[in-house]
């Protein structure tokens, strides 16, 4: 896909062209059987489907011969020069592919639909299952962006300079997004959803070989191969969501932790001050380290939060940062942050919010505000496996 998208400029005729050489494979392979260099096949059928398109449009002459020199330059080599031509360019192209799904022309709903479709190789349905919309609503968005992309003559080509780290950083959002929705669902039957996780990291590893000298995507790397290792412990046996303090640390994926610090390493080492997803890395990483929920070291947590709030300032940092505080100093230095932002337009209806506040008075013994806050929660949320946790929260809140 990404080689074709780099000859053809186009990402949705670059589709049309791949799936048209895969139906050939499946009419052709079963009778001559399966070529040496199946890619290489795929990718030469390809270009010739692209040139008898190319040959009925006038308009698109000069690329038809361009096109048409390439492919008998190609053809002119042996079939193992012409498979390392090709796999040559698929490191840069992948790049350029990543860098077009993520455009910022797109919505951020259409770039993580198209990101999932063209480099997490997903299905319409798949993409629809996971995020609990209508199957015909992603194929619109899917065919909506690939127009726009096509209307706006979006280049296929990395970025430089200031432009390439705007697009960057659109990069890494997309690639988070479609994490976080996998490892904390907004709505649903179920908690996690493990595969999305698994298509965000590896999306992120590939982002992080294809561009070794960026601090942030390395750092960001850090931060899912980290948290992706709690997710075994995150839920229990029927699904039940289970919180960071409660759960079994045996259960974590200790390879990805490795994986995790290594990668916030890299990020270090590259220089510079940490970013936002380096420094949210580090914070996962003061979980990792701890052996037990009382090792963990809460004022470094604290001081990392800070730094965040300074480089990234927002009411959800500034919650995450008061349920630090609490676990460092008490509930009552946490409670008073959580009420200063109770005017926040931003966290009306965020669910973590009633939630945090409720957990805090329950500790200050405030039994029946913390019940009526873990409800508020439970009433805002739109996932069934954590109303039900804060409704289990709400009944156990004692005097």
């Amino acid at each position: 896909m990404a080689s074709l998208t780099r000859i053809v400029r186009d990402v949705g005729l670059a589709e049309e062209l791949a799936q048209d050489a895969l139906v050939a494979a499946l009419e052709r392979w079963p009778q001559s059987g399966v070529p040496d260099n199946p890619g290489a096949w795929l990718m030469a059928t390809a270009k010739l489907r692209a040139i008898d398109l190319f040959r009925r449009s006038k308009t698109l002459k000069r690329k038809h011969e361009d096109f048409a020199r390439e492919l008998d330059t190609l053809q002119a080599m042996p079939e193992r020069d012409l498979a390392a031509a090709i796999d040559d360019d698929v490191g840069d192209d992948l790049l350029r592919l990543v860098f077009i799904a993520c455009h910022p022309v797109l919505s951020t709903e259409a770039r993580v639909a198209l990101t999932l479709r063209l480099l997490g190789g997903l299905t319409t349905e798949e993409i629809a299952r996971a995020f609990l919309v209508p199957a015909s609503t992603v194929a619109q968005r899917i065919v909506r962006a690939k127009r726009t992309l096509s209307e706006a003559r979006v280049p296929f080509e990395v970025p430089h300079g200031a432009e390439r780290d705007a697009r960057v950083s659109s990069v890494l959002e997309v690639i988070y997004l479609i994490f976080n929705e996998g490892y904390s669902a907004t709505a649903g039957d179920d908690w996690t959803r493990p595969a999305l996780c698994e298509d965000a990291l590896r999306l992120g590893r590939v982002l992080a070989e294809l561009t070794p000298a960026e601090p942030e995507v390395h750092g960001l790397v850090a931060l899912l191969e980290i948290q992706a290792s709690r997710l075994r412990a995150r839920t229990g046996a029927n699904g039940e969501p289970i919180l960071l303090l409660d759960q079994n640390r045996a259960r974590w994926d200790h390879l990805l932790i490795r994986r995790g610090l290594a990668a916030l390493d890299r990020a270090q080492r590259l220089g510079g001050a940490l970013g936002p997803y380096a420094l949210q890395a580090a914070i996962a990483a003061c979980h990792a380290r701890a052996r037990t929920p009382e090792e963990t070291d809460w004022r470094r947590i604290v001081a990392l939060y800070d730094a965040l709030a300074q480089l990234v300032p927002s009411p959800i940092v500034e919650l995450n940062r008061a349920v630090a505080i609490s676990m460092a100093f008490g509930p009552a230095a946490g409670l008073d942050i959580i009420d200063g932002l109770a005017s926040e337009p931003s966290l009306r209806a965020y669910h973590l919010f009633p939630s945090v506040r409720g957990d805090l008075l329950a500790k200050l013994e405030r039994f029946d505000e913390a019940r009526a806050e873990f409800e508020r929660a439970a009433s805002l949320t739109q996932n069934a496996r954590e109303r039900e946790l804060l409704l289990a929260r709400a009944a156990g809140v004692t005097k």
